[in-house]
């Protein structure tokens, strides 16, 4: 089984082997994991492993089958505090020629695919970039310590008073508005 050389991430489809699956590792640096942390807005990536392997799908396309393992540094969203984040998961990705696909006529509206997974095929595949792209889906999107509390907080400028709860309830002071008034309806 032929396995891509550690340094090789883009891979031309052209020079793939119709008959045989192409194995992969990616194991990113620390200079390379430091910037994906940065375009994914987290602290710090502290491991990235990056498994599978591409096979053929008959002779019209290819399938990408791997594993994804990363250690995520990210900051709390109440605290700030950073929040250490194991992730494992399984990516899996189709890749079919454009011609199988179903083009909509200009102008139509069409509905996105129901399979996330399926991409257009072209002249390479790029293992860092569904790499980056697998990673970027998985990470918490608002990673929060388990003890990490939002209190009520109130902001206003000096010498006025905030802003309270009950002033963005408009109608809860109608049913004591009402009462008055058939209070002093009563009375007439």
């Amino acid at each position: 089984m032929p396995t891509v050389p550690p340094n090789e991430t883009i891979l031309r489809v052209s020079s793939l082997k119709q008959t045989a699956e192409t194995r992969f590792l990616l194991e990113p640096d620390a200079d390379t994991r430091a910037q994906l942390a940065q375009e994914l807005n987290a602290q710090s990536i502290k491991k990235l492993r990056f498994e599978g392997k591409l096979s053929p799908r008959g002779k019209k396309g290819w399938t990408l089958t791997a594993k994804i393992g990363a250690t995520v540094v990210q900051s709390c969203i109440v605290t700030l505090e950073p929040i250490t984040t194991r992730i494992d998961s399984d990516v899996i990705r189709h890749f079919v020629p454009e011609t199988l696909t179903d083009q909509p006529s200009e102008g139509s509206e069409t509905e996105m695919t129901e399979d996330e997974n399926t991409d257009i095929l072209q002249d390479e595949i790029d293992l860092n970039e569904i790499m980056s792209e697998a990673l970027d889906l998985v990470i918490p999107s608002y990673p929060r310590k388990e003890d990490a509390n939002l209190d009520a907080a109130q902001f206003s400028e000096p010498g006025v008073s905030p802003l309270q709860e009950e002033d963005l309830k408009p109608f809860a002071g109608l049913a004591a508005l009402r009462e008055k008034m058939q209070d002093q309806g009563d009375k007439d």
